[in-house]
């Protein structure tokens, strides 16, 4: 779907319009234009990039292919920036969307192929007559760009709670193994490093932006750039400490987990150690020689039974006097 916006002086005087008549807006150089791609196919997103806007076959080509990594390059007459967004869900929070973005000193045009919370938040803000009260072009992109890390937030807030929950059951009271636990924590963590991997190379973007590398963002503009470079840089520290905290109480768990066995261990060899007197004399004595000592006395068992029992009690007294047990 192609959505497309005409602003003067800040206000939306046009929507809507077909490729002929985007392009006699583009010969009006009093009028700013937003183009937004939104699932485009090849031959609509060749159309309005390659044919109306005219923008280097390389930055179409990156458009119509997946890219893992945000960029920004300067051609002249626009930048181009890949930005990723993410659209939040409980089942599959991290699934990112990019954003390809096209800025110049008149134009807009964003393109991509997934859901994106912050262009269809602009969108409805400017058909329910809110406009975007921008002078310049730039300002819009600045929003846009603004909304899409401020929509990391949910993912922020969900990942602190199952970072608490994870950490309410390694404190829990009681023992007990927990086979999923470690499972979690892996998926957990996986999660947090990818978050990290996606905001460090946005950071780099938006620092090249923010420190005014490229004239087409106008001076004034910078600051506000500054703080989405603020915002991603708090997010990368908060997903750092999550996966800190989370190291922590994977260290406890497995502590604890270590310790637990060890108590295992510790009762298993002092009932070895008090069962040993009894098994050397029932041993001894379950031998089936036919000269062995004692047969035939009447007080073998009554002897047998004292001995084990005294040996036994001096086995434990001398392991509690050992701090053993």
């Amino acid at each position: 779907m192609i959505s497309s916006f005409i602003f003067s002086e800040g206000n939306v005087v046009g929507e809507g319009l077909d490729v002929d008549a985007l392009r006699l807006v583009r010969a009006d150089k009093g009028l700013h234009i937003w183009v937004d791609l939104d699932n485009p196919s090849e031959e609509e997103a060749r159309t309005i990039l390659g044919g109306l806007f005219e923008f280097h076959p390389l930055a179409v080509e990156d458009v119509l292919s997946d890219s893992q990594f945000p960029k920004v390059d300067d051609f002249g007459d626009y930048i181009y920036v890949i930005f990723h967004g993410v659209d939040y869900s409980k089942e599959a929070k991290f699934s990112t969307a990019e954003l390809d973005l096209f800025l110049g000193k008149d134009f807009l045009v964003t393109c991509h192929f997934n859901r994106m919370p912050a262009l269809h938040a602009a969108v409805e803000r400017i058909k329910q007559q809110k406009a975007i009260k921008a002078k310049t072009i730039d300002r819009v992109a600045y929003r846009i760009l603004d909304g899409m890390v401020q929509n990391y937030q949910p993912l922020l807030n969900d990942f602190a709670l199952e970072v608490q929950g994870l950490e309410d059951v390694v404190f829990a009271a009681g023992r007990g193994r927990h086979p999923t636990l470690m499972q979690e924590f892996r998926s957990l963590r996986r999660d947090l490093m990818n978050l990290q991997q996606i905001i460090r190379p946005q950071r780099e973007v938006i620092s090249r932006i923010a420190h005014g590398e490229f004239k087409i963002i106008r001076p004034y503009l910078l600051p506000y750039f500054r703080d989405i470079n603020d915002n991603l840089r708090r997010i990368e520290g908060v997903a750092h400490g999550f996966n800190e905290q989370l190291l922590l109480s994977l260290d406890i768990y497995l502590n604890k987990a270590a310790n637990e066995t060890n108590d295992v261990i510790k009762v298993l060899t002092v009932l070895t150690a008090l069962t040993t007197p009894s098994m050397l004399l029932g041993t001894w004595y379950g031998m089936n020689f036919e000269d062995m000592p004692e047969l035939k006395w009447p007080y073998s068992y009554p002897v047998a039974a004292f001995i084990t029992v005294v040996s036994t009690i001096l086995l434990l007294w001398w392991l509690k006097s050992r701090k053993w047990i």
